[in-house]
């Protein structure tokens, strides 16, 4: 397989990955305002915060308004993460390889993006919201299933699942980061009495509230949450879930030393953390996620230099860092 096809299909698997997730994170904001009580104030700048991208926002915004951060994240051009660009970016990836898939994913993820082309901004409001990012979130799954039961099982196949899998371990720890970064007032006593609404927001964003229930078979807590979000062997969206299924996928291909260890490591660190402290202390679960993030981001690198060639070329592929691109090359 030429490597600009390789990885390409990678960045196909990532952006969808990151259009549903992002669509994810939205909703835990989206959750929390019907859930908590009308005093409670709730940030939607945190939202920009996680991505990384305040820059870019404060330079196309004047305010952190709802209405704001919803078109930044959902329609912005602007932004290359939004769910908009993501799309976007996924169809132009796959325009170039569309040989080496199955008709019916071309089709699918071109009319995924076509069809939020044309939305306008009146898809952010409140009325509407919850339905699109539905829409948003059913499309992507549509895509996965779609891959999942008509691709042969090759190397297009393995490193559409290296992308999913690596984009989905960071964008669950960024959606478990929304509760990290405190949505309401930091006074504990403010926070207490919901913040078993918190996690239940999260585990709802993520479509594991019943899974949790069948697995946990206790009340929402913030300690068993997080370890369900992050150390769990059998949820498909858990984070370590997700670095399982790198490993297992790079064991299948050559020159796998160098990110399989990544991927070891990365995994340590997710299932030795103490998710009891970390529960208890936003900011120490905030830094850690931070550090999950540097992991993650060593592993994508070390992929790439395995399977991808450098190219002088920089385009931004990353939230908010320059990479390089690849020039086509056979493994």
């Amino acid at each position: 397989m030429l490597s600009r096809v390789a990885e390409n299909l990678y960045w196909v698997a990532r952006y969808i990955e990151r259009a549903e997730d992002t669509a994810r994170l939205i909703s835990v904001n989206s959750n929390l305002l019907l859930d908590m009580p009308r005093g409670a104030a709730l940030s939607w700048a945190a939202l920009v915060d996680i991505t990384g991208a305040e820059s870019l926002f404060d330079a196309l915004f004047d305010t952190r308004s709802e209405r704001h951060v919803m078109k930044f994240l959902c329609l912005s051009r602007e932004y290359d993460s939004s769910i908009l660009s993501s799309l976007a970016q996924a169809r132009e990836n796959l325009r170039t390889t569309r040989d080496v898939v199955p008709r019916e994913v071309w089709e699918e993820v071109n009319r995924c993006y076509l069809e939020v082309a044309e939305l306008g901004d009146d898809v952010l409001s409140t009325r509407r919201r919850d339905a699109f990012l539905d829409s948003v979130i059913r499309s992507c799954q549509t895509l996965n299933g779609l891959i999942e039961g008509t691709l042969s099982h090759g190397l297009a196949r393995t490193f559409l699942s290296l992308g999913r899998h690596v984009e989905r371990a960071d964008m669950t720890t960024r959606i478990i980061d929304v509760r990290s970064r405190n949505l309401l007032p930091r006074s504990p006593g403010e926070l207490v009495p919901f913040e078993h609404l918190q996690w239940m927001s999260v585990l709802k964003s993520l479509s594991a509230y019943q899974m949790y229930r069948q697995e946990v078979r206790l009340r929402v807590r913030g300690p068993d949450v997080l370890r369900f979000l992050l150390q769990s062997h059998s949820l498909p969206r858990s984070v370590l879930r997700s670095l399982e299924e790198v490993s297992w996928e790079l064991e299948a291909l050559p020159r796998h030393h160098r990110p399989l260890a990544a991927a070891t490591l990365a995994r340590a660190e997710v299932a030795e953390a103490d998710v009891q402290a970390l529960s208890r202390a936003p900011a120490e679960l905030h830094e850690r996620i931070d550090a999950f993030q540097v992991h993650f981001q060593r592993l994508h690198e070390a992929i790439a230099s395995a399977y991808f060639v450098v190219d002088t070329r920089p385009v931004v592929s990353e939230r908010g860092s320059a990479t390089a691109a690849l020039d086509d090359e056979e493994d």
